[in-house]
């Protein structure tokens, strides 16, 4: 008996250490900052103990962090397609067409980029779209332009950056489910009369469906909470909600409002994530996915 139960408690065992560390220091802090949201603020306290939602009241009045989180929403959402079209398009070229050192080579390629921070990535883009930068300096040279034309400071250049730096992520997790696909199925379905673009769309893109959702999840969620690159590509006048939030707390001193800030962001996050959830499962099990 006593042997039946030691293993029943093994699982919990072995992880209360990582659930003990989780809570401790992450959950823990998250709902101080949660307490901290329904404070109020004051400028000689910085805040005052109190149970009002006069912070979350505010972002809903106020047009201006209203048009932050829409663009943040629309940056993040043009930023995943992105990732999810370039990455679909390398991780069938490593699992399909590539010999076996190729792929390796390429593999250390694409994570290579991953030990770098991303303000050293964010600087490279910098030098790349300056208006003295490398890219109007080509246009210029192939008479594609006469002057310099503004690609620094603007949402595409915030997506292009944000698209570089998660495009890795994107492509990795689609490389690991791309790899469990059989090719038998490909050439059964070439075999039949199905054209490649038919076998892609028909048979491996539904194979490949959780690849599809986890990575899409995962740049989503990291482009909606980006800070490096939308500060130093976006500049002073371009907002985003993780900026907006740094200000909020660390310019303003304005601990409240930017504790429901963040809690707007978190919660939006998770709302859509575990709509997309539900939404994939659906579809999923309709078309025979998963059972």
């Amino acid at each position: 008996m006593k042997e039946k139960h030691g293993r029943r408690l093994a699982p919990y065992a072995l992880s209360g250490p990582a659930l003990a560390f989780v809570s401790l220091f992450l959950m823990l802090p998250l709902f101080l900052m949660l307490r901290l949201s329904f404070y109020q603020y004051n400028a000689a306290q910085m805040y005052v103990e109190a149970l009002t939602l006069d912070n979350y009241l505010r972002f809903f009045k106020d047009d201006f962090y209203r048009q932050v989180l829409w663009t943040t929403l629309w940056i993040s959402t043009a930023t995943t397609i992105l990732c999810l079209v370039g990455g679909l398009a390398v991780a069938y070229f490593m699992a399909r067409t590539t010999s076996e050192l190729l792929k390796r080579y390429l593999i250390i390629a694409i994570v290579l980029p991953l030990f770098m921070g991303n303000v050293a990535r964010t600087a490279g883009w910098i030098i790349i779209l300056d208006n003295k930068g490398l890219l109007n300096f080509l246009l210029q040279k192939l008479g594609l332009t006469e002057s310099s034309v503004q690609l620094l400071y603007t949402s595409g250049a915030v997506i292009t950056g944000l698209t570089s730096v998660l495009l890795p992520f994107m492509i990795v997790t689609l490389n690991s489910v791309m790899h469990n696909i059989d090719i038998s199925l490909e050439e059964a379905s070439l075999n039949l009369g199905a054209s490649s673009l038919t076998t892609f769309r028909r048979v491996v893109l539904p194979l490949l469906m959780p690849g599809i959702f986890a990575g899409s999840i995962l740049c989503f969620i990291l482009s909606m909470n980006a800070y490096a690159t939308p500060v130093l590509i976006g500049g002073p006048k371009f907002y985003m909600m993780a900026p907006t939030i740094y200000k909020q707390i660390s310019v303003a001193m304005n601990w409240p409002f930017g504790s429901a800030l963040a809690f707007m962001l978190i919660g939006l996050t998770v709302l859509l994530t575990v709509i997309s959830a539900v939404m994939f499962d659906r579809a999923a099990k309709r078309t025979g996915i998963i059972r």
